[in-house]
């Protein structure tokens, strides 16, 4: 599934056994392009050239291996399971902008929970996209759960407020909730997005258990901009790391979990309802090289 990720990086070390200074050029600029940050990019070539030097590596595997390993060092602290209150409801906000999988993200969460025998409500508090309250229906119907809607243009934490009042009148266990991506200016996008979390604590008792990002892995560094302003609005608890398939370039994970310090939950590594894992920083680093 992760065949396609830092291909380049790991081509660069392939048939060597030490790191000259050509190959530590090109290690850099292959990091970079598979969308490392500059930074990071320099700290895994430093300490890759450190225990070259110090006479750990013998061979070409010796290489790939000290690779493999700065790229875990790097995930496994910010490896992390999703949020499952003992009271329910238990209660998430998917947020993210436009485009990224943010309602496949939340069919495929629907569907996890509903195959582990839980009753899902989603809540389509995205009301300001053209077609976004039925996008989420659709994939309801799939996945076999109800839909909390109101009209296109409704007020966000209206819906919230339908969704939870519902999820307690029937015993549910789980409420996701779609967000909006885009609003005519970045202002209002956040305030409503604080307006639903205050809904949420005023219902339940306590913030919404999950404010989950979602991030597509093709973003590359705009990602942490993304990341940014959301984490001021609502404070994200977690990143679901969206397409993250042969397509991707694999970077942006090191980047995003050095800049933000906001654990990655689970992956969607295909199209399909049961293409959501969660997220092993030993498996990311073992696949991409």
């Amino acid at each position: 599934m992760l065949k396609g990720l830092f291909r380049r990086v790991g081509n660069v070390l392939r048939g060597r056994a030490t790191l000259n200074e050509e190959s530590i050029d090109e290690l850099e600029a292959a990091l970079v392009q598979a969308d490392v940050s500059v930074p990071v990019a320099m700290e895994i070539v430093e300490q890759l050239q450190e225990q070259a030097e110090s006479g750990r590596v013998t061979d070409e595997e010796s290489l790939l291996a000290l690779l493999r390993d700065a790229v875990y060092e790097r995930l496994e602290p910010w490896e992390g399971t999703l949020n499952l209150a003992a009271d329910p409801p238990v209660t998430m906000l998917v947020l993210g902008v436009n485009g990224v999988g943010k309602t496949t993200t939340i069919a495929k969460l629907a569907y996890a929970f509903k195959t582990a025998g839980m009753d899902v409500i989603l809540a389509a508090g995205d009301t300001f996209r053209a077609a976004a309250i039925e996008q989420l229906q659709a994939w309801a119907n799939r996945v076999g759960c109800q839909v909390i809607a109101q009209k296109m243009g409704a007020d966000p934490a209206a819906v919230m407020f339908d969704a939870l009042d519902a999820a307690r009148a029937r015993g549910s266990d789980v409420v996701i909730a779609d967000t909006a991506g885009r609003l005519h200016t970045k202002i209002n996008l956040m305030e409503e997005l604080r307006k639903m979390s205050r809904i949420v604590e005023r219902a339940n008792g306590r913030p919404a258990d999950e404010r989950l990002l979602v991030i597509d892995a093709n973003t590359g560094q705009n990602a942490i901009n993304q990341g940014r302003q959301f984490h001021q609005a609502v404070g994200v608890t977690g990143i679901a790391i969206a397409k993250l398939d042969s397509t991707a370039k694999g970077g942006t994970l090191l980047s995003l979990t050095q800049e933000l310090e906001i654990p990655i939950k689970v992956v969607g590594v295909g199209e399909r309802l049961e293409d959501l894992i969660p997220f092993s920083a030993r498996d990311f680093a073992d696949a991409i090289v």
